[in-house]
């Protein structure tokens, strides 16, 4: 029976050539995961020996859940994401808005998710938590110190790609006055 967070967290997977409908798919799971209770510690796939322990894997995992949660939509967004425009893009003006609409919400829900994020890094990186690593989750530790560096920051990367898609839509807007 899928009930707990790590359940909805093993449904998550990423194929190599990823369609749009995969990428619903594990956000769905992922959305799930993050709304989910935790399982007992004693059923988690590495060994806890303390409540500091469980506590700081709890806010690790709601952080890498999030930071998932932002690449999918990025994936997503990828997809429908139309980088340039040429003067003979015209003819497929309307089908391109309604593309890049899509990915503009796809970034833009991205950007909620880094929020999000951001809470629960602020939480795993508490000075009560300075000599206590999960050793177990070094690459959640290892996100949790690209945030805290500052070599992690998918606002500045979603930011960037908002304005771009922006100003993409407000040139096909005005493609009619020119061609």
């Amino acid at each position: 029976m899928v009930k707990y967070k790590e359940d909805f967290y093993k449904l998550y997977h990423v194929h190599y050539q990823q369609y749009p409908d995969d990428c619903m798919e594990n956000i769905y799971w992922l959305e799930k995961a993050v709304q989910a209770d935790f399982c007992n510690p004693q059923f988690v796939d590495f060994k806890i020996t303390n409540e500091k322990e469980w506590e700081k894997y709890r806010y690790l995992f709601q952080m890498h859940l999030n930071l998932k949660l932002i690449e999918q939509h990025l994936r997503l967004g990828r997809i429908y994401d139309k980088k340039c425009i040429y003067f003979y893009d015209a003819p497929w003006k309307d089908e391109y808005l309604r593309n890049m609409e899509k990915a503009l919400s796809c970034y833009k829900a991205g950007l909620y998710y880094w929020q999000e994020t951001k809470v629960w890094y602020e939480k795993a990186d508490a000075p009560s938590f300075n000599w206590l690593f999960i050793t177990d989750k070094q690459n959640w530790e290892d996100e949790r110190e690209r945030i805290k560096t500052g070599e992690l920051n998918y606002e500045k990367m979603l930011n960037r790609e908002i304005e771009r898609l922006e100003k993409n839509i407000q040139e096909l807007n005005q493609m009619d006055k020119k061609y």
